[in-house]
């Protein structure tokens, strides 16, 4: 039996490599305070509760960005989305949730990996 792959998805700096390296026990991912730092996917296996899986770190999504560099981030998110098995969507809850996660939300809905 394969491993299942879990993407933590989300908007820029609500989280999600600090939780990927919580996670995986590893400083693998840059943690700063500057969107955009997290690029690519980045992978690593990791086990909670016993049970075994792969954890992709994603960059942010900025859904409605026209520039090059937050286009090539939300393919690679979306790359990871579609090759995974569950998506962990973050939201940053001192923040409350935006509008951007909202439209991020809905760009999961549609997914393929999505499924009710």
């Amino acid at each position: 039996m394969k491993k299942p792959i879990v993407a933590v998805v989300g908007r820029p700096n609500v989280g999600k490599s600090t939780f990927f390296n919580k996670v995986t026990g590893k400083k693998i991912s840059i943690v700063k305070d500057k969107p955009g730092v997290t690029r690519d996917r980045i992978y690593c296996d990791a086990e909670w509760c016993g049970k075994a899986f792969t954890l992709i770190d994603t960059g942010g999504i900025e859904l409605k960005s026209q520039d090059e560099m937050w286009m090539h981030i939300k393919k690679q998110a979306e790359i990871a989305v579609e090759t995974s098995d569950v998506i962990l969507f973050m939201c940053d809850v001192k923040g409350g949730v935006t509008a951007s996660d909202i439209e991020v939300a809905s760009m999961l809905r549609k997914s393929k990996s999505l499924s009710y």
